[in-house]
This record gives structure tokens, C-alpha cells and sequence, in this order.
């Protein structure tokens, strides 16, 4: 299988799982009329229930005990689990002294390259805080499998990690915070995004929403799709770029480097997604619809339309060697890619990568001069490889 950092787009999506064994819960809905809704994992403990087999266990609805972590039925995920545990890192790890001086100086950076960090400062400063609040409020009690609970917390912890670091940069260079973590509140082209994901939020975390029903699956898958493959999987992709474009240039050193952790860890958090999403699909075929494709296929293009338009928005003149019109390409590339990793046909013809050397720029493994920069290959003591 391919390495997960060889392409920021064309990342490998491991396969569904295809156990076709017999389901056996160990714990019963003792009413057959009523939807099979998931367990919790607060139920009272039956003493003397049988053992949970693997087959016992689902993505979503699962009636068995949800607080047996073993044995595993979705090794991708545990997978992803101690990939990300190896990858830990911490902002104040980065060093910042040449960002600083840059932002200080009269003559370091123009007015539209300023424009552009801190329209992306303050967008992802409060969006890593959305996705945050939708898995630990919304996500985390609809998905009824220890091992891919086990990976919604780490990612959870990571998604604070970024706006932490978002946090970091902010305050290094001597930004207004208020300013900047209120501008998804002030700034149109930031707020649209916000605005267009809060409600995907909101459906999963009503107190009334339960899962059981086919109307109410696919309104669980729906909303899983519009945050990993829409809002993670698109709303990311200008910012990022135009940050990590900027350190190629040998500016905002200190900030690119965090951008370039943040969106290997997003990477992997979206390709856990739509395994997630895939799996669901799988274990479910009768949500798969002719109907509901072409609505999920609608979602993914209004993210391209309103990333196309922040595109436009914080890139009003050509800067760094980047136009809004190569953007505008480069989010329908994305979308292609986004819709067949979910099975869905491509909507844009005829469409290249402007941008391949993001692929290098994602590859955290090349080597580096030790004495300029922190290894980039970050990982926890216990996992390297000298």
C-alpha cells in the first residue's frame, strides 16, 4: 500500500471490511418494533453475558458492549489510532524568531501576503474548534465502535493541539487575538464556511437525534460527509496552500512549518473519516441511494463553491506565484478526488493539480538540516528509527 503522505490528495483509502458472518448481539433490544438504535457504553452491566465476538461489532447501532475495546474488527482503525499517537508534536516545539522579525519589519511582507496570514490565522483559529465540538458534542456517541471512538479521542486531542498552535502563531507575532478569533464573525469569506458547517453540528448534537432509522442513518452519514469530505477535506486546502506556499519562499518559516504538521495529522483525520463513512456504506447498502448520492454530490460542490470563493476573497490580486484562478482548478481536482474516494463519479473534467509539489511539501520524512530546524519526521521517542 502506498504511503499516506505520498499525495495530500490521492491518499490510499483502505478498504471496507467485508465480514459477512452472522451478527450476534450480546446485548437485545428486547422491542422488536422499536429502531435499533446504538448503544452508549453507560448501560448497566449484565453479569454473566457471553463474550463479544467480532462479528458483535458495527460502525453504527451496534448492540454489543461498547466499553470491550477487543477483539478488534476494524484494524484500520486502531491503525490510525497509533499512527497519530506517534506523531505527537507541541507548537512551542517550532521556533518562531524568524517570523517574528519578519512581521516587525516595514518592508518583509506586502500588504495582500499579510491579508493573506491573517484571513488564515483567523479562519482555522476557531474552525479546528468547530470539527473539535462536533466530534466530542456530536460524532463520538453516534459511532458504535470502541476502536474508532479510540481514534475520535486522539483526534479530538489533536484538534486542540492546532488551535492551540494557531493560538501560538497569533500570539508570537503580536497579532489582536480578539481580532483575529472573532473574524469568523466579521469576515464574510470566512464566516460563510463557519456558517455552512455549524449546522451539520447541530443535527448530530440534538438531544432528540437518535440513529436506528434509515431516515435518520443517512442523516448521520450525511453530516460524517459534509465534515471529513467537505469541511476537512475541502475548506482546508486554500489556506493550507497558500501558507505552505509561503514558506517554499523562505517567509513565515515558523508558521508553515506548523501548517505543514496540522494538515498531516487533517490528512489523516479525513482519510479515518471516510474509511468511517465507507464502512457505514458497506454495512448498510440500502442508505446508499440514487437519491441520496446525487445530495451528497450537491454538498461537495457547494464546499467547492464557497472555498472557491475565500479563494477569491484572500487572494484579490496574484501573490507568491499563486492566482485565485489556479485555486478555482486546484478545488475541483480536489472534488474529483473527494467523490470517487466515496464512490461517487467526478464532476470536472479534464482537470490537473496546478499545485503538485504539495505533495513534497506533505512528505514530513525528507531529510533536514538539524541545526535550522526541529526533525520534521516528528514521532515519540518509543517509535524512532535511528
Amino acid at each position: 500500500m502506498s504511503s499516506l503522505w505520498d499525495d495530500p490528495i490521492a491518499q490510499t483509502v483502505e478498504p471496507v471490511e467485508e465480514i459477512q458472518a452472522e451478527n450476534k448481539p450480546s446485548v437485545k433490544n428486547e422491542d422488536s418494533n422499536q429502531s435499533e438504535t446504538g448503544l452508549t457504553g453507560f448501560e448497566d452491566i449484565e453479569t454473566g453475558a457471553e463474550r463479544i465476538q467480532v462479528d458483535d461489532k458495527k460502525i453504527i447501532n451496534c448492540r454489543a458492549d461498547l466499553n470491550q475495546l477487543v477483539p478488534f474488527k476494524y484494524d484500520w482503525a486502531w491503525s490510525k489510532y497509533l499512527s497519530a499517537c506517534n506523531n505527537h508534536w507541541m507548537p512551542q516545539e517550532v521556533n518562531m524568531t524568524a517570523d517574528i522579525a519578519l512581521w516587525k519589519s516595514n518592508d518583509g511582507l506586502t500588504d495582500d501576503e499579510r491579508m493573506v496570514i491573517e484571513r488564515n490565522l483567523g479562519f482555522f483559529s476557531t474552525a479546528d474548534s468547530l470539527v473539535a465540538n462536533n466530534l466530542v458534542l456530536a460524532v463520538y456517541k453516534h459511532i458504535t465502535n470502541p476502536e474508532c471512538r479510540q481514534y475520535l479521542l486522539r483526534q479530538a486531542f489533536e484538534e486542540a493541539i492546532h488551535t492551540h498552535a494557531y493560538q501560538y502563531c497569533i500570539e508570537s507575532l503580536g497579532m489582536d487575538e480578539s481580532r483575529l478569533f472573532n473574524m469568523y464573525r466579521e469576515i464574510p469569506s470566512v464566516a460563510t464556511k463557519a456558517q455552512w458547517a455549524l449546522p451539520y453540528t447541530q443535527s448530530l448534537g440534538d438531544i432528540n437525534f437518535k440513529t436506528g432509522t434509515p431516515e435518520n442513518d443517512q442523516r448521520l452519514l450525511r453530516d460524517l460527509i459534509a465534515f471529513y469530505v467537505v469541511f476537512e477535506g475541502i475548506f482546508f486546502y486554500v489556506g493550507f496552500t497558500q501558507i505552505l506556499s509561503m514558506g517554499r519562499r523562505n517567509k513565515m518559516t515558523g508558521v508553515a512549518e506548523q501548517f505543514q504538521y496540522i494538515l498531516r495529522d487533517e490528512s489523516m483525520h479525513m482519510n479515518f473519516g471516510i474509511d468511517v463513512i465507507n464502512q457505514i456504506k458497506y454495512e448498510n447498502p440500502h442508505l446508499w441511494t440514487d437519491d441520496f448520492k446525487k445530495d451528497m454530490t450537491k454538498l461537495v460542490l457547494e464546499g467547492v463553491e464557497l472555498e472557491t470563493k475565500y479563494a477569491y476573497d484572500t487572494m484579490p490580486r496574484g501573490i507568491l506565484g499563486l492566482n485565485a484562478p489556479m485555486f478555482e482548478q486546484y478545488l475541483q481536482y480536489i472534488a474529483n478526488r473527494r467523490l470517487t474516494q466515496i464512490g461517487l463519479p467526478e464532476e470536472f473534467k479534464n482537470v490537473q493539480n496546478p499545485f503538485p509539489w504539495m505533495s513534497e511539501v506533505l512528505d514530513l520524512k525528507k531529510e533536514k538540516n538539524f541545526f535550522e530546524t526541529r526533525v520534521t519526521e516528528y514521532q515519540t521517542g518509543g517509535a524512532l528509527n535511528w
